[in-house]
């Protein structure tokens, strides 16, 4: 039996997603709590690999076991064996051939930043800070350059896994809330520490120390030295996968960051 979970978790403490030798992952952890339920170890795939820092309020991941249990030990009683800041959301069965992370048809992220003279209390870790003034129109301009099909090495990792840096972004805006700035980003993929990477040199439009036809610029050079160094990851949210509507899983848009910027 195949069983997808959606799960959110805060990522400040963790070192990651992905399993490491020295433990302290969100894999790690929900891999222990698993266990616990089925009796057995039991590995799971992710939608999207987060790094430390980074939160995520839609991660969907799948597993395959031979023991039955019912859909309220694989959301309760997981939670009662996971961590503070993780928590399974949801469970459903699903068909053999879904697969979380080959299933995707694409991926959305969102960055929220500070932006205030005093840097966060309240939200500290939760949130991206700048202490200045920023130009909410210049980078509005500078995202829309974005769209579309473009070769990102200018904002891609130097340890960056990908076979190609060509993705194909359908969504990259900025909007403001008070005194927080929203980005959203939507794509088929993302390259390693991309949307911190498209962030930076955001900020650096609205700083004004670049113009708006500067991220044209970058893409052009396929340049990674050329962009803005990469963004804090306190700020970024993995969204979570997008699927067809055939796996009948929840809408990953479904989560607490609509409700926090209404």
């Amino acid at each position: 039996m195949r069983i997808a979970l959606g799960l959110e978790y805060f990522g400040a403490p963790f070192r990651g997603w992905q399993s490491q030798a020295g433990g302290q992952t969100v894999q790690d952890a929900l891999e222990l709590a698993l266990a616990k339920i089925a009796g057995e170890r039991v590995g799971v795939i992710c939608a999207g690999r987060t790094d430390a820092g980074v939160h995520a309020s839609q991660q969907v991941v799948h597993f395959d076991t031979p023991v039955e249990r019912p859909l309220t030990a694989w959301v309760r009683g997981i939670n009662t064996h996971l961590p503070e800041g993780v928590a399974v959301r949801w469970a459903q069965p699903v068909d053999d051939a879904f697969h979380a992370r080959f299933s995707a048809r694409g991926r959305r992220y969102r960055y929220l930043l500070l932006n205030r003279a005093q840097r966060p209390g309240l939200w500290h870790g939760r949130v991206g800070w700048y202490h200045g003034a920023l130009d909410l129109s210049a980078m509005q301009a500078a995202a829309a350059r974005l769209l579309g099909e473009h070769d990102f090495s200018a904002f891609r990792a130097a340890g960056c896994q990908a076979k190609s840096p060509v993705k194909t972004l359908w969504r990259a805006d900025v909007r403001q809330r008070g005194n927080l700035l929203v980005f959203d980003f939507e794509a088929s993929a993302f390259l390693h520490h991309m949307v911190r990477n498209l962030v930076g040199s955001l900020v650096q439009i609205g700083k004004g120390v670049h113009s708006s036809n500067w991220i044209d610029e970058l893409l052009d050079m396929k340049d990674r030295k050329l962009a803005a160094p990469t963004f804090s990851p306190d700020g970024l949210y993995f969204r979570g996968p997008i699927y067809e509507a055939h796996w009948g899983l929840p809408d990953p848009e479904d989560d607490f960051l609509d409700e926090v910027l209404r």
